[in-house]
Order: C-alpha cells, then structure tokens, then sequence
C-alpha cells in the first residue's frame, strides 16, 4: 500500500492522556491535541513512543491510540499527516508482531530502538543489523531506526551501521536522539537526506547515493528541540522532539526561518526554544503534561509508577517555560 510520504518539518512523539481518576484512556483529549498539533504546522506524529508512556499500555490500548490519532487527523482534513508508530519489541518475531499491528490500526511507519535486554548478547553491530533487517523484512509498513542509548543500556550505533542498515529498502530514517550531529552529518550525507529548501542549507555531496531502494528519501531526524537548527545545518531531514507537544509553532517558526534564510533569527528562536526544551527534559513527562496543563487547560498526569508533580514543581515548570510561551502563543495555526 502506498504511504504518506514523510516531508521536512517539524514532528511530535505525542503524549498519551489518561483520566486523572482512573487511569483509563481519554480518547477525546488524545484526538483534540493531535489535532492542535496538527493546526500548529506538525508534518507527522509519532503514538507509543517513550514520551507515549508506550510501556505503560496494553497492546489493546496502543492500538486504540493509534487508531484514534489517525481517525482524529483525517476527520480535521489532515489526512496528508502520517501517523509514526513506536514499535519495539526485544525479539524479531515480536516487534514483527507489533509493527503489523500498529499498521492495522493506521500506522504508516515504525519507530524501532534496538534490543537491549540482553545488552551484552545484542548490543554489538552483528546482532544488530540481524535484528533491524530481519524485521525490516516483516514489516508492512517503512522502519525509521530510533539512536537512543539512554533507553536502550547504553546501546549507541555507529554512523557506519546506521548506513549499513539503511541500505535495506524498508529501512527510510533514523531518529538521532543521541544529539550527535557529527553523526547525522555523516548519515545524511551518505544516504542524501531528504532537506527543506534554503539559502543556508549545506550544499549537497557529488558522491552517488548510497541508499539502494528509491521507494522513499531518507529521512534525518533530530530527536530533540534543543538541536533543531543545530539538525538543518548539519544536513538532517526534520525534528521529532518532546518539546513539540508543548511549543509546536516556535519548532515550525525556526524552520520557517532556516527556509527563508534568516539566520540570525533562528539562532534567537533556538536560543528561546533550547531554554524552555531543558525545563521539560528535567521535569519530564509529568512536567511535560504539567506545562500543557497549565498553558492548554488539558494534559493530566502520567500512569503511576510515573509519580505526579507538586504544585510547587507544576508552578516551577510553568514559569521556566513562560518566557517561549509568550512567543508560541502569539504566533498564528498555519493550517
């Protein structure tokens, strides 16, 4: 089946919202913030990723959210928006299992990490590029490979690896949430990432495409705010950060800027944005739905063991983000 075709821009691995009484999913907050995002000018969605409390879910309720994510995107006309599954397991047959569930429910990629259980009897290149081509050959739906040492014991791939697994032709991304541009440079450069148009990108290597599958451009995501011009001037593709859940448009306002060739004020937007992204990483997702809370009227806590923010900490968060805030909320919905 043909996808959505994943575009420059701006991403959001969603938050997943749940009654503050019982736990229970609320289905009508998850739809109305995709859509907010949406509005905001978010180019795709990622369900069940870390932030997506994916851990906390029983596979009956990923699907849930997945599906009504996508449902809730095509009854707002954004139907052009793709929906990015979180997808890993720490077995092939398992994440296998995952992604064509995911696909079932309206997924249109899948966002894997590597096998860490068993750190020492999977973390070297080997195993790993066993297990991301193995699935890659199960899955129906495109892989973007998901750098993330800090949820996976430490696991880090190389540049030389990511390339050698993305040679496969169901493998279209990485997400770096290493925050190693040096890296994605490399990366994107061998594989000629998919990048927004501008006057300050990067020129593009001579050197033949080394990616054999033309189904789908790469795509080098950056996988934190706090990189977001740092990921275009290093050649990357897009963002797919946290802090998108919180502060959407001042995201898009630095790729507008990057597009139209003002430099200097994109690093004045990443200066604001990387300032409120480093309060909402150290407060984490219940200072990430604290700051939606206090700011969009919704958001709740996390599913416990998850513990939820004093009043104090809620007060802290808010106030250290007040200064980004200001500006997001003054800028315009682009759609």
């Amino acid at each position: 089946m043909p996808h959505t075709p994943l575009r420059p821009g701006v991403y959001a691995p969603t938050m997943t919202f749940f009654n503050p009484d019982t736990e229970d999913l609320d289905v009508p907050v998850i739809r109305a913030h995709a859509v907010r995002l949406a509005k905001a000018g978010l180019v795709g969605l990622v369900c069940m990723g870390s932030n997506g409390e994916a851990v906390h879910l029983t596979p009956a309720e990923k699907q849930t959210v997945i599906r009504e994510t996508r449902s809730a995107l095509d009854e707002a006309n954004f139907s052009n928006v793709p929906v990015i599954a979180g997808a890993s397991e720490n077995s092939i047959r398992g994440t296998i299992a995952l992604c064509k569930e995911s696909a079932a429910a309206g997924a249109e990629y899948a966002l894997i990490v590597p096998p860490s259980y068993y750190r020492y009897a999977t973390g070297n290149d080997e195993t790993l590029y066993e297990y991301f081509t193995a699935v890659a050959d199960g899955s129906p739906i495109p892989l973007i490979l998901y750098n993330y040492p800090g949820a996976v014991a430490g696991i880090d791939m190389d540049s030389d690896l990511i390339i050698r697994i993305s040679q496969h032709p169901n493998v279209i991304g990485t997400k770096f949430t290493c925050a190693n541009t040096g890296k994605l440079t490399r990366v994107a450069r061998a594989l000629h990432a998919i990048t927004p148009s501008s006057p300050l990108a990067p020129p593009k290597s001579s050197v033949p495409v080394t990616k054999t599958s033309a189904n789908h451009p790469y795509v080098a995501f950056g996988g934190i705010a706090d990189f977001t011009l740092q990921t275009l001037a290093s050649g990357g593709s897009a963002i797919l950060a946290g802090g998108a859940n919180v502060i959407p448009k001042l995201c898009v306002q630095i790729f507008n800027l990057w597009s139209e060739g003002k430099f200097t004020e994109a690093m004045e937007a990443q200066s604001l944005l990387s300032q409120a992204d480093w309060v909402l990483t150290k407060a984490a997702i219940p200072g990430t739905k604290s700051a939606i809370q206090s700011y969009y009227g919704y958001g709740g806590y996390p599913r416990r063991p998850l513990a939820r923010l004093s009043e104090e900490k809620v007060k802290a968060v808010a106030a250290g983000i007040k200064e980004a805030m200001d500006v997001e909320l003054t800028l315009p919905d682009v759609a």
